[in-house]
């Protein structure tokens, strides 16, 4: 995209993508989704973080849509209060914004570039193309463009799994500073 096609208004989205929730106990969450409110288990994070130590537990959830299974309609993260800490409830974790096409996605990130919004983080998942800013009060928002459902239906776990970081850059390709 050349300078003078920075969008000057942000992109439509699809909707949402996604909700993940922090929880206390992961196996009683999980029993409330599955057998109270009838979602299906289709993933679990595996992944270790960039020390080597494991990742906080985390399990992905889909309804279905025309009988077909979602990548993700919402995760669950167990956060376990120290032994230390009091108990406090447990809360949003993230919101993910789908964006209908890749074009529209790329253009949202040039108007939030060019309108001065930090972005923090660019992620090539195996079901999404993500990028992340943080609200005025600190929630973080994923903005995502859902890659086609033939590169992850048949294996909805993996592709969860997969995850690889890329630099934030404007639609010229240029990295951009953060």
């Amino acid at each position: 995209m050349m300078a003078d096609q920075t969008p000057t208004a942000p992109q439509t989205p699809s909707g949402l993508n996604h909700v993940v929730l922090n929880v206390r106990d992961l196996d009683e969450a999980h029993r409330f989704w599955t057998e109270c409110l009838g979602f299906t288990q289709v993933g679990t994070l595996r992944q270790t973080g960039a020390d080597g130590r494991p990742r906080p537990r985390m399990r992905f959830y889909s309804g279905e849509r025309g009988g077909k299974l979602r990548h993700h309609d919402i995760a669950l993260v167990e956060r376990r209060a120290l032994p230390a800490e009091p108990a406090q409830p447990q809360a949003f974790n993230h919101v993910a914004i789908d964006y209908p096409t890749q074009e529209a996605w790329q253009k949202q990130i040039d108007f939030l570039l060019s309108s001065g919004v930090e972005l923090h983080g660019r992620v090539d998942r195996g079901v999404t193309r993500s990028i992340y800013v943080t609200d005025p009060d600190g929630n973080e928002i994923e903005l995502v463009h859902e890659l086609p459902r033939a590169q992850w239906e048949q294996d909805i776990d993996a592709a969860l799994n997969r995850a690889v970081e890329r630099p934030i850059v404007s639609g010229s390709g240029m990295p951009e500073r953060r």
